[in-house]
């Protein structure tokens, strides 16, 4: 969250995010002029899924709260983007610290913020996180430990322990899942594919 304007939006998403119960997990802008995506994703702490309808009432609060800012001429986003809200999916994102903590044992990859001892990205099961010190079982390697200050992208690899992990209490009313593997730092697939219905929205 170094990025000033993502951590802008974060700032004003997150309480959005908390008002309806949900947990925060990812805030990113992407794209070019054009074709401008603000991904949203969140969690119900009990669940780490959000139902369709939670997807659709996120989004009207944000909405609300960017057309309040744009009405004040404090745009944060000053062109026009597509609003794309989301539970993690599967192979979810790590973005905070506990997030290496809840999900010890499975498999992430990790591409580093700068190489460290010779390499930019580490792949491997999670072996537990001690202060803000995170050890990755390398493959090949074995165990390696970085600070969540060297991490630049940190996702879940799928992996059948992992589904088995992250199936849902119940299918009803959720989001229907597609998990796809893709090695891309820039990967936007394997989350719910139900997203909540892009929203285009001009800003002057």
């Amino acid at each position: 969250m170094a990025d000033p304007d993502r951590a802008k939006l974060t700032a004003l998403i997150e309480p959005e995010a908390k008002a309806l119960g949900f947990d925060l997990v990812r805030v990113k802008l992407f794209g070019g002029s054009g074709d401008l995506t603000l991904q949203v994703m969140a969690e119900r702490p009990d669940t780490r899924q959000l139902t369709i309808d939670d997807c659709a009432e996120l989004s009207r609060r944000i909405s609300e709260r960017m057309d309040e800012l744009e009405a004040e001429g404090r745009d944060l986003i000053n062109e026009e983007y597509r609003l794309e809200v989301s539970s993690p999916g599967i192979d979810r994102p790590l973005t905070r610290l506990q997030d290496f903590t809840d999900w010890a044992g499975h498999d992430a990859r990790i591409v580093l913020a700068q190489p460290v001892e010779g390499r930019k990205q580490i792949t491997g099961p999670i072996k537990g996180v001690d202060g803000d010190r995170i050890t990755i079982e390398v493959r090949k390697q074995g165990d390696m430990t970085i600070g969540f200050a060297d991490v630049g992208d940190a996702k879940l690899v799928f992996t059948d322990r992992l589904l088995a992990a992250t199936r849902p209490l119940s299918m009803e009313g959720a989001d229907e899942e597609e998990v796809l593997e893709d090695d891309s730092d820039e990967d936007v697939s394997g989350e719910d594919a139900a997203l909540e219905s892009a929203k285009d929205k001009g800003l002057n």
